[in-house]
């Protein structure tokens, strides 16, 4: 699947930065969806799992509605909280 990306600096720059509004694929609103609902079968308010995570609960809010392009590593601390492993949390969105 190509990867929506916005170049920065100069046309020979290999850097892209890729960002929620250029996510047309839905990845990020699958992957909050995959949270969510892991999150619901447990029983966990938002707030129980932003604060399990280290997260503020509204950035919490914000991965969940896919409004956010969340980082490796607060994936992982939110799989932690959510007691799944990440390839799960992923795998289950329909990545």
């Amino acid at each position: 699947m190509p990867w929506p990306s916005k170049r920065l600096g100069s046309t020979t720059s290999s850097v892209v930065r890729i960002s929620g509004k250029a996510d047309s694929e839905g990845v990020l609103i699958r992957v909050g969806v995959a949270i969510r609902e892991r999150r619901q079968q447990l029983g966990m308010s938002q707030e129980a799992l932003a604060d399990a995570a280290r997260l503020d609960r509204s950035h919490m809010g914000k991965v969940e509605r896919g409004e956010r392009n969340v980082t490796v590593l607060n994936l992982v601390r939110i799989a932690v909280a959510l007691r799944s492993s990440l390839s799960d949390l992923i795998q289950s969105s329909d990545l």
